[in-house]
């Protein structure tokens, strides 16, 4: 899970607890003045908690960075099936590739040197000399 996501589920889960807490206590302590202030603020702060962590945890992912700097250099969020930044140079893709999608991409993916080449996923076959 993103850092981003991680704060909103945690921030969530606080103030609900925050929000039980609150109807709990002005529910036992039977005090005229307190009872509906606690009850409104626990009420608010659940709904607010509950919202954050579904927003969190259904919401769209963050994006990492993705920078190719370098001369002829390559670089890509996800899975790299062939990649080649020589003169002359061919290559032949590898006989098989991973089906199933790869994981989200924690941090930013850079290349920056003269033909780099980086992923976030996984990276089939990379050719980076000249023929």
């Amino acid at each position: 899970m993103a850092r981003r996501s991680s704060v909103l589920v945690r921030t969530g889960i606080g103030l609900f607890v925050a929000g039980a807490v609150g109807l709990v206590v002005g529910g036992l302590l039977d005090v005229d003045a307190a009872d509906p202030w606690a009850s409104v603020a626990g009420g608010a702060a659940g709904l607010l908690g509950l919202a954050l962590t579904v927003y969190a945890l259904f919401g769209p992912a963050p994006t990492a960075a993705v920078t190719a700097s370098g001369t002829r250099s390559v670089a890509a969020g996800g899975t790299i099936g062939s990649a080649v930044t020589g003169d002359g140079a061919s290559l032949t893709p590898p006989a098989t590739m991973p089906t199933s999608p790869p994981p989200p991409t924690r941090g930013p993916v850079t290349a920056s040197g003269e033909r780099s080449v980086a992923a976030g996923g996984d990276i089939g076959a990379v050719s980076t000399g000249d023929a």
